[in-house]
């Protein structure tokens, strides 16, 4: 059973705090051994990623089969159903429309003193894109992370797929078909990773690594941060669910174990301002996980780490909800834009009865790669921005650095940073001999 907490009970601060802090990803320390990995691709390319494929892939492999071929690719894609790729083809459509919203302009004025200012925007160059493979294969992970960079303007794309025991999933390589990804490696793991972040003989390094995966993925994203951007380093998948007693139920019981059947680390959380609510959905949610094929994942999220708060009402919700600052946030009651106005910290915000998140996974049109253990509380989730770079743009006239050029002068002074001082004072110079 998850806990229930109520905000009445004078232990609840105690109790709430402890659900904010609890460790849900009993992960293995292996940042030595990806270190270890990480140096081995550096130092032998090719010849390390294979051995390490071999390794924990059970997959043979020489230079020439590393990159999966387009007639592989086309091969694999035609095996999916047409009702799939519609699917597929209509998820795409969608995400690619409004993540074209979110590219920003290039922007240039001129200032009161005749300086002329402003930035622009432009793509990395190329960009990696790591898809989990074997049961953890999601085709809709691809599209959430491709298309974003396609919409940016990234030349070159690059994903790597691990393929264990060389079995290749349709779903995922159509979406990498669909999404226009230039080149598919079928390796996994942190050799991945170090392969797109420092290159080998058969695969260039790219810009910006993107993409969920293991322990092993994850520690080695952080260790090549820097090298290379990434996109965040993603825990166990989390959803809040805030209810009032106009809900049915079953809906909020199933929007629970949605997420609950990610992970076993995973959260589901339910923040009800009516307590027969929460113990109807702790019910639903037992009759539902009895029934779920994923019960024996599910069944542990939610007992380990399931919670059902009731709370006083609403405007108390929305202030719970801020301090966990979830990855996903459905607002389950009457009027869910209204209450939305208080919440300032979740990855995605859910509106309404009709909007469950699954929706959002695949459909939706945002991106579902989202900020998790409550990072959401100072990071984004994954959109345009995140492949394309801001530069400045200043350009002085003679009558602007006359107006600004002694203070700048004079702060370099006080920092005592001489030659900044005189690369402007020199220029002022000639102005006051009027040369």
């Amino acid at each position: 059973m998850p806990q229930f907490l109520s905000s009445a009970a004078p232990d609840f601060e105690t109790r709430f705090q402890a659900l904010l802090t609890m460790k849900r990803e009993d992960a293995p320390d292996v940042d030595e051994a990806v270190a270890a990995i990480i140096a081995d691709v550096r130092a032998r390319g090719d010849a390390a990623v294979i051995e390490l494929t071999a390794r924990f892939d059970r997959l043979e492999l020489t230079a020439d089969r590393l990159r999966i071929s387009d007639s592989e690719i086309a091969a694999a894609a035609a095996e999916v159903t047409a009702e799939d790729r519609a699917a597929l083809e209509q998820a795409a459509e969608r995400i690619k429309a409004y993540h074209a919203k979110q590219r920003p302009e290039d922007e240039a004025w001129e200032d009161e003193t005749g300086a002329k200012l402003g930035w622009r925007w432009t793509p990395v160059d190329a960009a990696g894109l790591y898809v989990p493979g074997g049961l953890a294969s999601y085709p809709s992970s691809v599209l959430m992370n491709a298309i974003p960079a396609r919409v940016a303007g990234v030349g070159r794309l690059v994903m790597c797929v691990p393929s264990p025991d060389g079995v290749l999933n349709p779903l995922v390589l159509l979406a990498a078909q669909i999404s226009g990804i230039d080149e598919v490696y079928r390796i996994g793991g942190a050799q991945a990773v170090a392969a797109m972040a420092y290159g080998t003989d058969t695969i260039a390094p790219v810009d910006k690594i993107t993409g969920p995966g293991n322990a092993f993925v994850a520690a080695a994203k952080r260790r090549v941060f820097g090298r290379v951007g990434i996109d965040m380093i993603a825990g166990p998948s989390e959803i809040l669910v805030i209810a009032d007693r106009h809900n049915d139920p079953d809906w909020i019981a199933i929007d629970l174990l949605s997420q609950a059947e990610h992970d076993e680390s995973a959260q589901s959380i339910l923040i009800t301002d009516d307590a027969a609510l929460g113990a109807a959905v702790a019910e639903a949610v037992e009759r539902n996980l009895a029934a779920l094929e994923r019960r024996d994942i599910a069944g542990p999220s939610w007992r380990d780490f399931g919670a059902i708060v009731t709370v006083r009402d609403l405007n108390e919700a929305a202030a719970l909800s801020n301090r966990i600052a979830p990855e996903h946030l459905e607002l389950a009651v009457d009027d869910p834009e209204a209450l939305a106005e208080q919440i300032t910290h979740a990855g995605a915000i859910f509106l309404g009865q009709w909007t469950p998140e699954a929706i959002g996974d695949y459909v939706g049109g945002p991106n579902h790669v989202l900020p998790t253990a409550r990072s959401a509380r100072f990071s984004s989730g994954l959109s345009t921005l995140d492949f394309l770079k801001r530069t400045t743009l200043a350009r002085m006239t003679p009558e602007s650095l006359r107006a600004i050029g002694p203070a700048a002068v004079r702060l370099a002074g006080s920092e005592s940073l001489q030659a900044h001082g005189l690369s402007v004072q020199a220029r002022l110079d000639r102005l006051n001999r009027g040369e």
